[in-house]
């Protein structure tokens, strides 16, 4: 019994190994991988990070009107960063250090 397994083994791993140099030869004949499924990806994920600032941007100046009606809604502050920023004659400007 184990000589038949051991002969089924071999059987397996010469053919898996004809396999191998088969599709070896073939490779560099094989058209590339298309790139469109990561692009689209890609594109989904910024858009969807610009719609979501600008979702959290019109919530923020709502509930703040809503606090301070007819009052200049001041600049929101950023969410991710945490660094030193200022804010000179209305735009945020980040430092330069």
């Amino acid at each position: 019994m184990t000589s038949y397994l051991w002969r089924k083994y071999a059987d397996y791993l010469y053919t898996k190994w004809e396999r191998t140099i088969l599709w070896d030869m073939i490779d560099p004949y094989r058209r590339p991988k298309s790139f469109t499924p990561l692009v689209t990806i890609y594109v989904a994920a910024f858009y969807t990070g610009v719609v979501g600032a600008a979702i959290t941007e019109q919530r923020y100046k709502e509930k703040y009107w809503e606090e301070h009606p007819g009052e200049v809604v001041p600049l929101m502050t950023p969410k991710f960063y945490t660094g030193p920023w200022r804010v000179y004659r209305g735009d945020a400007v980040k430092p330069n250090n």
